[in-house]
């Protein structure tokens, strides 16, 4: 009897310590659902979005908005820092106003709402439920988690030829989000892998020795997916985002980690296979875009260039949100094609047509006019001044220099995103891990770091 009694305690231990650690994080629910619907497939399948559906992960991303202002009105606290508030307060309003100044008030409306979700809504949400290291180290655990399970899809469609069309072959990789939205997957498995080399290199991490080396594989491994993507745009922001988070965790890791990285570029292009000359002919194409653009480069200096005939025909406001489909041929080249073929991972070949620039910041000048660049484009600018200030007041803090690891993943994600942001723009399922890493940047750059804001939150 006594030694069953004095086992009862042990067994129990693990499901106590359990259900601490989800009643711990029990608040972070509604954001690991968005992650995790984002695996999903949107009603009526991939694509759907397009024709105004929206996906199963939009309807979590409004749950998840009225749970943190829920939240927030329980704890009976200021939520926001006066930075915080007045940086998406500012780009709230220059969102109004370009849907004021839109033509189409239908589309407008419902282009108000979208961005106001996007830039404002979801981040705050975000901003507001990671309430510290903790919280922020679970949900960028899951954001490389879903990143491990959309590249594997990818790397399978990749071997059994059943993936999107691409130089006449269906082995593009783009994981669960289709053919109609082939920067999905890149753009998960770029946030994954940008992430856990964050963590991976971050100096004396607090998570302990297991930290780092598991971080180092998975982000490894996320490598060969988002090869197999064909995404000019996700290598080139994934490239350039490593370079310099590499270069803020210290130049001499920096040094010491170059050669790893070859090695790892030389395995990669190695474990494509057949496919190792498509990937360097889509790497040498990275440099012809202007002695010998193909047709996808054309048309988005084509769009660029239509994008920037907008702003000069209205340079304060634009032409209105939403307003760039009408205008686009009034103001495009000849040079532009009439849409882009999509075909594979389960969809019919069709032709898809070309209603953004492709450039999130010519949106943005084209369609809100210096008003927006003023008020949304100088938040971004705003959230990455302040996030890198504190990650270097944080290096040099006595006590603080675990959180360098929250610190990197958090600038990564940001600079990943404004770089891919002269590449691409918003739209498709995948749009709401624009969202997530705004909200993650926002929770280090300007969150409340007093132990009082903590408690209150809690």
């Amino acid at each position: 009897m006594g030694e069953t009694a004095a086992a009862m305690p042990r067994t129990a231990a693990p499901a106590a310590l359990t259900t601490a650690a989800v009643r711990r994080h029990a608040h972070l629910l509604p954001l690991l659902a968005v992650l995790a619907l984002l695996a999903v497939e949107p009603p009526g399948g991939a694509g759907a979005e397009d024709s105004g559906t929206g996906t199963l992960a939009d309807a979590a991303s409004g749950v998840l908005v009225l749970w943190a202002l829920g939240s927030s009105l329980r704890s009976g606290a200021r939520p926001l820092t006066r930075l915080a508030a007045g940086v998406f307060a500012v780009a709230a309003a220059g969102i109004a106003v370009a849907a004021a100044g839109a033509g189409d008030p239908g589309e407008a409306l419902a282009g108000m709402a979208r961005y106001l979700q996007i830039f404002v809504l979801v981040p705050v949400s975000v901003l507001l439920l990671v309430r510290d290291r903790r919280d922020f180290t679970v949900v960028t655990a899951a954001l490389v988690a879903l990143a491990l399970f959309e590249g594997a899809v990818g790397v399978h469609q990749y071997l059994t030829v059943t993936g999107a069309s691409y130089m006449g072959e269906d082995i593009r990789a783009v994981g669960t989000f289709g053919a109609s939205d082939i920067m999905g997957m890149a753009t998960v498995v770029a946030y994954g892998l940008v992430a856990a080399a964050a963590f991976a290199l971050a100096p004396d991490a607090r998570a302990g020795r297991a930290q780092r080396p598991a971080a180092l594989v998975c982000a490894g491994l996320l490598l060969l997916p988002l090869a197999l993507s064909f995404s000019r745009g996700a290598w080139i922001a994934t490239a350039v985002t490593c370079v310099v988070v590499l270069l803020l965790a210290g130049v001499r890791r920096a040094l010491r980690l170059a050669v790893t990285a070859v090695a790892l570029a030389v395995v990669v292009m190695g474990g494509a296979g057949a496919g190792t000359a498509l990937l360097q002919e889509r790497l040498s194409s990275i440099t012809q875009v202007a002695d010998a653009p193909d047709q996808s480069v054309t048309d988005r200096y084509t769009l660029w260039s239509a994008a920037a005939a907008m702003w000069r025909e209205s340079p304060l406001t634009g032409v209105g949100l939403k307003g760039f489909p009408a205008h686009r041929d009034s103001h495009a080249p000849l040079a532009l094609s009439s849409g882009s073929d999509t075909a594979g991972a389960g969809a019919a070949f069709r032709r898809q047509p070309l209603l953004s620039p492709h450039n999130m910041y010519l949106l943005v000048l084209g369609e809100q006019g210096l008003v927006g660049v003023c008020t949304l484009v100088a938040g971004w600018a705003a959230l990455l001044v302040c996030a890198l200030r504190r990650l270097y007041t944080v290096a040099g803090a006595p006590g603080h220099h675990g959180d360098q690891d929250c610190g990197l993943a958090a600038t990564g994600l940001l600079l990943w995103l404004l770089v891919d942001f002269f590449y691409g723009d918003i739209g498709g399922p995948s749009t709401i891990l624009t969202s997530f890493a705004l909200g993650l940047a926002a929770w280090w750059a300007l969150g409340r770091r007093d132990g009082a804001g903590e408690a209150a939150r809690r």
